[in-house]
């Protein structure tokens, strides 16, 4: 082949390389418009290998190079620009952490094929890229048997043909092949295990670990000698000893057993990476148009600048995202809509889940794989978006794949992904820690003071700016850290959400307002009096979350609202046939509703500012009535006492209870450890269930409770079940004898049935995701709500010890209000299993746009300059 011929629908552009199959050329998709890279084997191809060629393009993973095509004698692949390792290896061994991060990438590419059972055979150096962004592309996937001729150089000796792989042949690189592929015996996945040893050896000392002149005598070597384990770190030992165990009886089975092996062999981070990057502040600033074609329909255009030349004016652009949007999150609580660092992409979550669409097409991609997703954010190179779900926090590449769990993380505040590899995550009550984005364990940057979240790493590297959190937002200080010393000093006094933008400022949110201030990176000072330059900016007063983000070249995204904006609802009467009709019309800021047991009152969860509290609303006589102030900001999840005398309601670190009546001041129960929500009484009154956050996530509790002329009290609080998940919503039965709960156990929050006392089964309800499990009062029928906000339906029948339910279906087509929060009931059914109160999201043009709208400002940096000018 030559530049500008052709073969079928791809233009050769340019030579890449020669191999034992044949050459690699650098072509153009002209149908699609994207580079790829041919390889031209000089044998045609077989009708079992053109077979088992298409089983590998089925692989769909970002550490995985895509198969895109296969002709009669040639591959269509993904171009990858980078180094392969075999050339990193080249400039020296590789330090440990670097080569573990390595290590980890390619073994989620050998997990997900040996899943579809597809088998490598010939992993080697030459057969891995490493991107300019760090991620590492594993190549020629089953390929091996392809073959060609074998050349005498055993660092490039694919072998023999591309007849059926059978016994007797030898397949693979040589210096990388497993004994039993040098001996032409049959191999299996342990083969590739062998080889994924043998180039983490060959990382970490720079040296081939089985060399010689020719392949003879590199086989020999393969069959007889051991490594020299001095040569490794003694971290790693144990795990190269499983992977590289001569016998395959003795080897690791399977590559998934290889993560418990990297986590101990990855070294504590106590300190900051001393090679981070230099700051990203040299990239060309750019401004961008948006034309707004339709509701869905808009693209940029990007124009370089100096920053000498005359400040650009500030350009507004409202986009509506499409009537199929719903941002989540209508409480506000996390980051909804995000813009890549160059200013090119957006990802936004809605519905649960998360989408990404380039600024520059008119249609959003849903990324598969991440229900659940909250608290989005970017890496610096903008090829991946991290985010948490159900108890993890994962990453995915834009351009789809497989999400990848890096490691257990529950009661997130945000995240933020350094230059140098690494991302900085704050937990709630768990203070700012550190985990690397190849995956491992989080490690403790910081229990800074206050609550800290919504953290974002500056440029260099060198510190992060996060909120600090006491009370309320509106009362948070901004803070910066040095990530070296981890010396910590306020910034602002009164606002969240901080953000550094690259004009040189510093930007916060202050009851809704968008304040900048100019901020010395340097010396991490501010510069001047703070200037109010947007209102109406979104944000939980609560949590502290505000609704922007901004790029590094200048734009910046965010919704329109203030306070609370989405959070406002109606209580409405819900049948199965999906008729509604007005409970409580008056839309208000409700959460958590309650029935008593005749029916007749409903208890409501009521957010005013900052403080959640207690009320009653009587629907006969429409009155609503509140029976806390101000309980310690927090009054969650009223649930009755059976006789309707007595409220429970939840708090920071206790039970409370209070009359119903509202005659007296609440009183406490269970003294907690953490946060707590009460959620059911057994029919009889005399054991209470709750959730309370711990470890690793919620879990369940109950206590016996007994009633006396001064009101209610509790006896020693008992584990129910406490797992490394996270479980939630713990709901008695009618009869006492089975307790229902949400968990993600799965990967993904499902409803199941536990026997009370737990006699250690279960039964799982939901099918496709479920939460807020409620038992009807007066037949075997089962509630929960699915992850689209549909009211779903079992019925049950149980015995002493087994529990039965039917399949479920949806019991009303009307989509019920989302709160973003797993823990968060929106509806209960009334006591005669006929109706639902359920909160329902506000209907009209107004409210559509409050979910589907953001809005872009251009030359915004422009616009910080001009409002706040840096003084020297």
């Amino acid at each position: 082949m030559k530049p500008g011929e052709r073969l079928g629908p791809y233009e050769i552009l340019a030579p890449i390389g020669k191999g034992g199959m044949g050459e690699v050329w650098k072509a153009r998709d002209t149908r699609l418009g994207r580079d790829v890279a041919i390889k031209i084997s000089t044998e045609q191809f077989s009708e079992r290998f053109e077979r088992e060629a298409r089983a590998v393009a089925a692989l769909n993973h970002p550490n995985i190079c895509t198969l895109h095509d296969v002709g009669p004698n040639y591959l269509v692949m993904e171009y990858i620009e980078g180094l392969t390792l075999a050339e990193r290896i080249k400039e020296g061994p590789i330090p440990l952490e670097e080569a573990l991060g390595i290590a980890r990438h390619v073994a989620d590419a050998l997990d997900v094929a040996h899943e579809k059972n597809i088998i490598h055979r010939d992993l080697k150096p030459g057969n891995i890229k490493i991107k300019h962004d760090g991620t590492v592309k594993v190549l020629d996937f089953g390929l091996a048997k392809m073959g060609g001729t074998p050349t005498a150089k055993p660092e490039d000796s694919p072998t023999l043909s591309m007849a059926a792989t059978q016994a007797g042949m030898i397949l693979g690189t040589a210096a990388y092949m497993s004994p039993e592929q040098a001996r032409g015996k049959e191999v299996d996945k342990r083969a590739d295990i062998w080889a994924f040893g043998v180039v983490l050896y060959e990382m970490l000392t720079g040296k081939q670990l089985f060399a010689g002149e020719t392949v003879s005598d590199v086989l020999a070597g393969v069959l007889r000698h051991e490594p020299d384990w001095e040569q490794v770190p003694a971290q790693v030992r144990r795990l190269l000893r499983k992977c590289l165990a001569k016998d395959p009886a003795k080897r690791l089975r399977d590559i998934g057993d290889v993560w418990e092996l990297l986590d101990e062999a990855s070294p504590t981070l106590l300190a900051p990476s001393q090679t981070q990057s230099t700051p990203r502040l040299g990239w060309i600033a750019a401004g961008i148009a948006i034309l707004i074609a339709g509701a869905l329909g808009f693209g940029w255009w990007r124009a370089s600048r100096r920053i000498e030349q005359p400040l650009k004016p500030l350009v507004r652009l409202d986009v509506d995202l499409g009537p199929d949007v719903s941002l989540s999150s209508s409480l506000l609580t996390t980051p909804t809509v995000i813009l890549s660092p160059d200013g090119t992409r957006l990802a936004y979550v809605s519905q649960n889940r998360l989408f990404t669409r380039r600024l520059d097409q008119s249609k959003a991609t849903e990324l598969i794989g991440t229900d659940g997703a909250v608290s989005p954010f970017f890496s610096p190179d903008g090829q991946w978006v991290a985010f948490f779900s159900n108890g993890k926090l994962r990453k995915i590449s834009v351009e789809g794949g497989s999400a990848i769990a890096l490691c257990d993380f529950t009661n997130s505040r945000g995240g933020t992904w350094g230059e140098d590899g690494n991302i900085i995550a704050a937990r709630g009550g768990g203070g700012l820690l550190r985990i690397p984005s190849v995956g491992g364990s989080p490690v403790l940057v910081s229990a800074a003071e206050g609550s800290p979240r919504w953290p974002q790493v500056l440029p260099g590297g060198k510190a992060v700016l996060f909120t600090s959190l006491t009370d309320q937002s509106d009362q948070a200080n901004i803070e910066v850290m040095s990530l070296a010393t981890r010396d910590q000093k306020t910034l602002v006094r009164g606002g969240t959400f901080g953000r550094y933008v690259a004009s040189g400022h510093l930007v916060y949110v202050n009851s809704g307002t968008l304040f900048a201030v100019p901020f010395d990176l340097d010396t991490l000072v501010v510069r001047g009096a703070p200037v109010p330059v947007l209102d109406q900016v979104a944000y939980s007063q609560v949590y502290g979350a505000a609704q922007i983000d901004v790029s590094w070249n200048g734009a910046l995204v965010y919704r329109n609202g203030g306070v609370g904006n989405g959070r406002r609802v109606t209580v409405q009467w819900l049948d199965g046939s999906g008729k509604s009709e007005p409970l409580l019309t008056k839309p208000g800021d409700y959460s958590r509703p309650h029935f008593s047991p005749d029916g007749q009152r409903l208890a409501l969860e009521v957010r005013e500012g900052s403080s959640f509290d207690t009320w009653v609303y009587d629907w006969r006589r429409d009155t609503l009535t509140r029976l806390t102030f101000g309980a310690g900001g927090l009054a969650l999840n009223p649930v009755w006492s059976p006789d309707g005398r007595f409220i429970i309601f939840g708090g920071n670190e206790a039970l409370f209870w209070t009359r119903s009546d509202g005659a007296g001041m609440h009183q406490p129960l269970v003294q907690t450890k953490n946060i707590s929500a009460p959620f059911s009484f057994t029919p009889d009154g005399k054991r209470l269930a709750w959730n309370q956050a711990g470890d690793g996530g919620y879990d369940l509790w109950t206590a016996t409770i007994s009633y006396d002329s001064g009101g209610l009290r509790a006896g020693t609080p008992e584990p129910f079940l406490k797992t490394s998940f996270d479980e939630r919503t713990p709901v008695f039965s009618p009869d006492g004898r089975w307790v229902a709960y949400t968990s993600n156990e799965s990967g993904i929050y499902q409803v199941y049935v536990r026997a009370f006392p737990d006699r250690g089964g279960k039964w799982q309800i939901s099918n496709e995701g479920g939460a807020y499990p409620v038992w009807a009062r007066n037949a075997p029928e089962f509630f929960f709500r699915s992850p689209d906000n549909h009211i779903m339906m079992a019925t049950y029948t149980s015995t002493a010890d087994s529990f039965v339910a039917d399949k479920p279906k949806v019991w009303s087509e009307k989509h019920i209000a989302d709160f973003g929060t797993i823990g968060t009931n929106t509806y209960d059914v009334a006591p005669d299993g006929k109706r639902i109160a359920a909160l329902m999201p506000i209907e009209g043009p107004a409210a559509q746009q409050a979910i589907s709208h953001v809005i872009f400002l251009l030359n915004f940096s422009d616009e910080l300059r001009r409002r706040a000018p840096i003084t020297k």
